[in-house]
């Protein structure tokens, strides 16, 4: 039989074990246990995203009003208009002689109309306003960098004015003559399929059947000859001013405006009062120049005296006694 193993060899051998079976749950959490998942994050609700504003049409609105200005909605009747007034698509403004309105559109347009002027609204959104010009003058600021185009077409012509942001004048007599100067910015100016380039201190025109000329500096003066009478005194009470300007320009005559055609000749019959008349004449040109020529006549319609004859006149003049 043999002999029992001595406990000094059997101890190392429990100690292994031992470590062992304490190392086993170690490794598992270690190499085997998979952690469990972690807690999904907290549901967070995003702010609704603002809608954007529908583009729609907007509005002009009559800021300044001087004399008699009227307005006309779509087809219908005209009749006069005041401050605050708004225009939309399809209607009308016009002034009177001696009158003048002023129109905004926000902070991005203003168009001013000189006397004897109609404008016609053909589309108004909040990026595009296009107006039609009927006859007479006027000045358009469009404020840069408001995302604001605006477009002016002119009556009795397919001239067309465009631009994003600038100031400038346009005339037009309603027979296929029209002017343009550019003061700020640039204009794109359009016609007969030519399209010219307008910059600041520019002017352009374009007559009946033709496209824009090529633009040219504004003149420093503006031409305005009238063919007054050859004696201060005339025996009618009508008289016809006639007379010569720069083609596109605004003409008045005793304060009654006077279309003029493309070589800028205008007429215009007047009406005078017995005695002494002042007699007015007043051009204005789109580059903004202004020119004036006054006469003084007098009208005498008194027809003359009847003319007494010494009845001894016909007498023999013979000396007596022959």
């Amino acid at each position: 039989m043999d002999a029992p193993r001595p406990r000094r060899r059997s101890t190392p051998f429990l100690i292994g074990l031992v470590a062992i079976l304490a190392a086993l749950p170690l490794g598992y959490f270690l190499f085997l246990h998979q952690p469990p998942p972690p807690p999904p994050p907290p549901v967070v609700e995003a702010p609704p995203v603002p809608t954007p504003p529908k583009k729609g049409p907007v509005q002009l609105e009559l800021k300044e009003v001087r004399g008699t200005v009227e307005v006309r909605r779509g087809k219908g009747e005209w009749r006069t208009v005041s401050v605050g007034e708004a225009l939309r698509p399809a209607d009308a403004v016009r002034t009177r002689d001696g009158s003048y309105a002023v129109l905004i559109g926000g902070e991005a347009v203003e168009v001013r109309m000189e006397a004897g002027t109609e404008v016609s609204v053909e589309a108004l959104t909040d990026s595009l306003s296009q107006l039609l010009l009927g006859n007479g003058m006027t000045t358009v600021r469009i404020k840069p960098g408001a995302g604001h185009t605006f477009e002016l077409k002119a009556t009795g012509s397919d001239a067309q004015a465009r631009t994003e942001g600038g100031t400038f004048t346009v005339g037009n007599n309603g027979a296929g003559t029209v002017a343009l100067a550019t003061l700020l910015g640039e204009v794109s100016f359009s016609g007969q399929r030519k399209v010219v380039i307008v910059r600041a201190g520019q002017q352009s025109i374009i007559r009946p059947g033709q496209g824009p000329s090529d633009p040219t500096p504004i003149p420093s003066s503006l031409l305005l000859k009238v063919n007054w009478p050859a004696r201060p005194t005339v025996t009618r009470r009508q008289f016809v001013v006639s007379g010569q300007t720069e083609p596109g320009s605004h003409v008045d005559v005793a304060g009654q405006r006077v279309p003029t055609d493309d070589e800028g000749r205008f007429s215009h019959p007047l009406a005078l009062q017995e005695g002494a008349n002042s007699v007015q004449v007043r051009a204005l040109s789109v580059g903004g120049l202004r020119q004036e020529n006054q006469r003084a006549l007098t009208v005498d319609t008194t027809p003359p005296g009847k003319v007494t004859v010494d009845p001894r006149l016909w007498n023999d003049p013979s000396p007596q006694g022959q």
